[in-house]
């Protein structure tokens, strides 16, 4: 394919002809230990670790934008003692075995130093050729992904090397591009960061609200009087779906009619079989999953997936989408992949009137509705994020 006039192509694709494309040991400050894995196995041990001191990087604290806890810790003596693989705030570190593709920063606080483990590598920059930022939206980018993965080794655990690492390409925009790249992209990221806390609290509000309102420790306004004690058969029937079931083998990405199963994805595939498509009666159904446990409610026509998806109704005035939360909230704890309808016709029930259940499912149906929204938007912003990483870290557009 012809590259257009002012790019030019390169390791990493094609990129504008003032971009350099240099290898991550080209990038790496003129120090010693400025690309460096952690300690030989036998220099750190779980016996080494304390409650608190130096924190140790390791799997778990990858993968955000930043490195998080909680941690593991070190003495400062052993610290000492390991000085040649601690990383600085502003150091890259990616992991060398796991999950691979794994990259995250170094934050400037609380900490002033970190030990490395010897699952990571760290890389200390070199300020006047790349920034930690540009370098990070590098490699979390689809372009940085594929680079690590297609040079991992593959025999054993999949793992990369201090040599891999060293050898992986960059595109090196000018300085003050690189920043504006990296300023625009963490923008992004600080606006996810706050649709994910704003999430998080509106789950913590929707689980309140069901633990107040399903055990009815919290009325709403204008209901009253006792709730009334009931047997699983007295609010509950479960239907006879096997004409609609599919098979797992027979689930489709793309589809006319969607299929629910008892797994935790609200729809987990489609199928073209319009005869087996189960016609959910007003008011919707409860799914609940026999090997599972998980509970959904669903109020759209659908397939039944396979063994094990159990189809329940509500009996006549009592509310479905009401006992959908109330077995959401205190359900059946799975005992491994057995059977559990058995133990769910065991359960037992304090129900308001027909009008309270209404009112309770509505209010909660509405924060669902908030939350699917705001988790809507989060997907959309995602989306937008992978289009300007393309576009931006290649130069195909270009910032002012």
């Amino acid at each position: 394919m012809e590259v257009k006039p002012g790019y030019k192509r390169t390791e990493v694709g094609v990129i504008p002809e003032e971009w350099e494309c240099l290898p991550i040991a080209d990038l790496a400050a003129p120090i010693a230990n400025a690309i460096v894995g952690g300690p030989f196995g036998s220099d750190l041990v779980s016996a080494d670790y304390a409650h608190d001191g130096i924190p140790v990087i390791r799997g778990q604290n990858m993968g955000g934008r930043y490195l998080e806890g909680p941690f593991a810790y070190v003495t400062e003596g052993k610290a000492n003692s390991l000085s040649a693989n601690l990383a600085q705030p502003g150091d890259v570190v990616f992991t060398q075995r796991g999950t691979l593709g794994q990259v995250s920063l170094t934050p400037n606080e609380p900490f002033d130093r970190y030990l490395v483990s010897q699952s990571q590598m760290k890389v200390t920059l070199h300020r006047d050729k790349v920034t930690p930022d540009f370098l990070f939206s590098w490699f979390e980018s689809n372009g940085g992904q594929q680079s690590i993965a297609s040079s991992a080794i593959q025999t054993g655990v999949p793992h990369i090397n201090l040599g891999i690492l060293k050898s992986l390409m960059v595109p090196a925009p000018p300085m003050a591009e690189q920043r504006a790249i990296a300023t625009a992209l963490s923008d992004v990221d600080a606006l996810l960061t706050q649709l994910d806390r704003l999430i998080a609290k509106k789950r913590d509000i929707k689980q309140a609200a069901m633990q107040q309102l399903l055990t009815g420790k919290t009325r709403l306004p204008g209901f009253g009087g006792a709730w009334q004690p009931c047997a699983f058969n007295d609010v509950l029937e479960r239907l006879n779906v096997k004409a609609h079931q599919l098979q797992t083998s027979d689930y489709q990405t793309v589809g006319l009619h969607p299929v629910v199963d008892q797994g935790q994805q609200p729809v987990v595939g489609y199928s073209d079989e319009g005869e087996r498509r189960f016609p959910c009666p007003p008011g919707g159904v409860v799914v609940f999953g026999d090997h599972t446990c998980i509970v959904k409610f669903v109020d759209f026509d659908f397939l039944v997936g396979a063994d094990g998806t159990q189809v329940l109704r509500a009996r006549p005035d009592h509310n479905t989408r009401f006992l959908a939360y109330e077995l959401q909230r205190e359900g059946i704890q799975q005992t491994g992949y057995n059977r559990h309808y058995k133990f769910l016709k065991e359960r037992r029930f304090k129900m308001p009137p027909l009008v309270e259940q209404t009112a309770i499912a509505t209010l909660l149906s509405d924060l669902d509705a908030e939350l699917a929204a705001l988790e809507a938007r989060r997907d959309k912003t995602r989306a937008l994020k992978q289009g300007m990483m393309q576009e931006l870290l290649t130069g195909r557009t270009r910032l002012p």
